[in-house]
């Protein structure tokens, strides 16, 4: 089971699952018991940490699992694959940067005036890496290893913008001792990882007390995720063991697909459905702006600034890359679940709008995966009739 919950098609279906029984869960008559086990508080005294529902604790721990699982695959991105060469990482990290900006700019056109709700301007700008890599998976099983590498590289850049932007940006207030130990902590846990200490019993707890301080700082404690995922060793060993960073993903990943990501989509994704509350959604701003966001921004932002960087001479499109496989993967960009709900729970802390917004989200996601697989399936079919007439 652990073994099945390393790959992406099976994190996927289980996150789907997660969020569709949470779904059922809010629009039956017991909609209610849902919303009081979201904001069921376990905070102990002892710990400091202040209104920490299951839902916060759900965001702010749970997915510190999964953002350093990121941090892993950045960081193996940088050693050893797409982004350890310069030259062929800048088509997916152009695409990536432009599927930011112009998603957040469609985002900001649609609310400008209306007072906080620009406030929100990031949501549309993450892509789900889970979610995207089972709809390439299942739709494009066959797809070429490179457009695979493309799509990753793509989600692991996109990622560490949106964990910026979060520590940048949704950072309400700072305290700087626990920064400061949490900062201290980190490093102390990258300094060993450089002299080649490998026990995890220096390592886990170092983890759990830096997420800790970095909770307690203000600043979200997932950027301390993404920092030590980065910071472990993906150095090879005399003796050809497996690295740290291999022991931690393979132990850590399956935690996190099976358990954490699941959780959070859980306790997040519980929204009416109705008619009167999907009114609401379409005639809400914030909501239009993320929808339009993530299904035109991101598939706009990803194609073009794919295009622009080959025509401008900044990349080149690989040999066994295609167009329209490079379009399949800028549709699929808006699908942006995980990363889009933990921004929007910090941008709109206000429970109905942030109702609206997971709901915006959701609808996009759906939209982006169903016009991603249209794409997908063409060009199978394409690729078929090329393998039949040569």
């Amino acid at each position: 089971m652990t073994d099945a919950l390393r790959t992406e098609t099976v994190g996927g279906v289980i996150m789907l699952l997660a969020t569709v029984a949470a779904l059922i869960w809010a629009n039956t008559p017991w909609s209610s018991s849902y919303t009081r086990m979201q904001k069921y508080e376990l905070n102990p005294s002892w710990l400091g940490l202040e209104h920490m529902d299951l839902a916060h604790w759900a965001s702010g721990g749970l997915l510190a699992v999964f953002f350093f699982i990121a941090g892993l695959e950045l960081r193996e991105e940088l050693t050893h694959g797409e982004l350890r060469n310069p030259r062929d990482a800048a088509l997916p990290v152009i695409a990536a940067i432009a599927g930011v900006v112009v998603p957040a700019l469609i985002f900001v056109a649609f609310t400008a005036g209306h007072g906080d709700a620009t406030r929100g301007w990031a949501v549309p700008t993450a892509t789900d890496i889970a979610f995207a890599l089972a709809v390439l998976a299942v739709t494009f099983s066959d797809c070429p290893a490179p457009l695979r590498a493309f799509l990753l590289t793509l989600a692991v850049v996109d990622d560490l913008i949106a964990i910026t932007i979060i520590a940048l940006f949704y950072t309400s207030k700072l305290s700087y001792g626990p920064l400061l130990t949490a900062v201290v902590l980190i490093a102390v846990y990258g300094f060993l990882q450089l002299r080649g200490v490998r026990t995890p019993w220096l390592y886990v707890p170092l983890g759990i007390l830096a997420w800790y301080f970095a909770q307690r700082s203000g600043i979200h404690a997932t950027v301390a995720g993404v920092a030590l995922g980065m910071l472990t060793s993906p150095r090879e060993t005399p003796d050809e063991r497996p690295t740290n960073a291999e022991r931690a993903d393979h132990v850590l990943r399956p935690i996190s697909a099976g358990l954490c990501v699941p959780l959070f989509a859980f306790l997040s994704a519980g929204v009416a459905l109705g008619g009167d509350a999907l009114g609401a959604v379409f005639n809400d701003r914030v909501a239009l702006g993320v929808m339009a966001g993530l299904v035109l921004g991101k598939f706009a932002g990803v194609l073009g600034g794919a295009w622009t960087a080959v025509r401008l001479g900044l990349a080149t499109l690989g040999a066994e890359l295609h167009w329209r496989e490079i379009a399949g993967v800028a549709a699929l960009a808006g699908v942006g679940f995980t990363v889009s709900l933990l921004i929007g729970g910090l941008a709109y802390p206000d429970p109905a709008q942030f109702e609206r917004v997971t709901t915006a989200v959701l609808i996009a996601s759906v939209l982006a995966s169903v016009a991603a697989s249209a794409v997908f399936r063409h060009r199978v079919r394409q690729r078929a009739r090329e393998a039949e007439a040569s």
